[in-house]
């Protein structure tokens, strides 16, 4: 994870204002959605969501390729193939 390289995302998600653990859900249900090798860029609030989701989306085997303070948000982007296809949980 680097915040100085600049990405651009597939998709955009917005989950401001969105309480754990359906933020984490709301997530993982659209990296579901998307083409293999996509890119989702997450909309994240300070506390709770930023500590848990990263973590619960590389539990899931996703990898997490950027995280960025944007003051009053943080961007998350991540990718939409597993690391591991096998693990289901």
């Amino acid at each position: 994870m680097r915040e100085t390289d600049t990405l651009t995302p597939d998709a955009q998600l917005d989950l401001r204002g969105t309480p754990c653990p359906l933020n984490f859900v709301r997530t993982k249900l659209r990296l579901e959605q998307m083409t293999s090798g996509s890119l989702l860029e997450v909309w994240l609030d300070g506390g709770e969501p930023i500590e848990q989701v990263p973590d619960s989306l590389t539990m899931a085997g996703y990898h997490i390729e950027q995280i960025k303070d944007c003051g009053e948000f943080f961007a998350v982007q991540v990718r939409s193939s597993l690391l591991n296809p096998s693990n289901d949980q």
